[in-house]
């Protein structure tokens, strides 16, 4: 049967749908009716939602120190103490070496300078008291040295320097001369005694006792070598008790030898101690017999207790 035509259709109006509280996207809006909303039927809200929340954070857990890492600081902590140590070590013994050898270094200076200034004082101790002597002979001149003993103007020389004098001039330090008397001569010593008149300001030389020398010990040389005055060598002791045989079968026993450079002239004068004292009188060098020259270095000089004992014999008895 045929719907009639003026049958009046009411308004649509649509099922009730419920409202999924899932929904998260936004829908297009149904279209615009004259009829009213139903009840209960929720209408989409025009603005969109708000975006979920991010999931919350778990708190962070705090990392336990395991035993390696215990390990691990202790060793780093002895580390810098043991190295902290070894520098300090280091630093200490390097400025230890330093003034070690910076005192080393001041110690030996003033040795050097202790040294030069007895040498010093030891010459000029004894250069007042040595003389030149210049001998004439009937075969011409011979020169030689001498040291003053005693307040008496006394000479001690070598025999050999004045062995057949017929006149002697003796030099003082100071430049002025004298003549001198022969007062005796001992040729098995190799010693004589020439006197002049004493003088204001005369110096005398100390005698020292040759018996208490050493080898090695210090000792210098002062005479005229060659004529040339107050000249002074240095050297040591380079042995005692030497025998030594001279010309016309003289021999000197007990001989103290030297390195002091002696030369002809040096005969007769002072071989001294660092204290100035007269411990010898240089007579004779070695002589080398493949060159017949003198040999260097190796001199010697007849010991200072003999000297004493064989001038008191010539100023009592005269020649021996």
């Amino acid at each position: 049967m045929q719907p009639e035509e003026n049958e009046v259709y009411g308004a649509y109006t649509r099922p009730y749908q419920p409202v999924s509280s899932a929904s998260v996207g936004v829908l297009e809006p149904p279209p615009i009716t004259d009829a009213p909303p139903e009840q209960g039927i929720v209408e989409p809200s025009s603005s969109p939602p708000e975006p979920p929340s991010p999931p919350p954070i778990p708190p962070r857990k705090r990392r336990r120190r395991g035993p390696a890492g215990a390990i691990l600081l202790l060793t780093l902590v002895l580390a810098l103490i043991f190295g902290t140590g070894l520098f300090s070590g280091w630093e200490f013994a390097h400025a230890s070496t330093t003034t070690t050898a910076g005192t080393t270094s001041t110690a030996t200076s003033s040795s050097t300078t202790s040294l030069q200034a007895q040498q010093e004082a030891a010459i000029a101790k004894i250069e007042p008291a040595v003389v030149e002597l210049e001998v004439t002979t009937a075969q011409g001149e011979q020169i030689g040295s001498g040291v003053i003993i005693d307040a008496q103007g006394d000479i001690v020389t070598n025999n050999h320097v004045v062995s057949g004098a017929q006149s002697i001039t003796v030099v003082l330090s100071n430049g002025s001369t004298e003549q001198g008397q022969l007062v005796g001569t001992s040729a098995s010593n190799d010693l004589a005694v020439v006197r002049i008149a004493p003088y204001a300001h005369m110096v005398v030389a100390q005698l020292g006792d040759s018996s208490k020398l050493v080898v090695g010990q210090d000792v210098i040389a002062v005479g005229n070598p060659l004529g040339i005055t107050e000249t002074a060598t240095d050297g040591i002791v380079s042995a005692l008790n030497r025998s030594v045989p001279e010309s016309a079968g003289v021999t000197i026993s007990n001989a103290i030898q030297t390195d002091a450079a002696l030369n002809p002239g040096n005969s007769g004068g002072a071989l001294i101690n660092l204290q100035g004292q007269l411990i010898g009188i240089p007579f004779a060098g070695a002589e080398n017999t493949q060159t017949n020259t003198q040999a260097d270095g190796v001199n010697f000089a007849i010991p200072s207790n003999l000297v004493q004992t064989v001038v008191q014999q010539i100023l009592q008895q005269g020649t021996t």
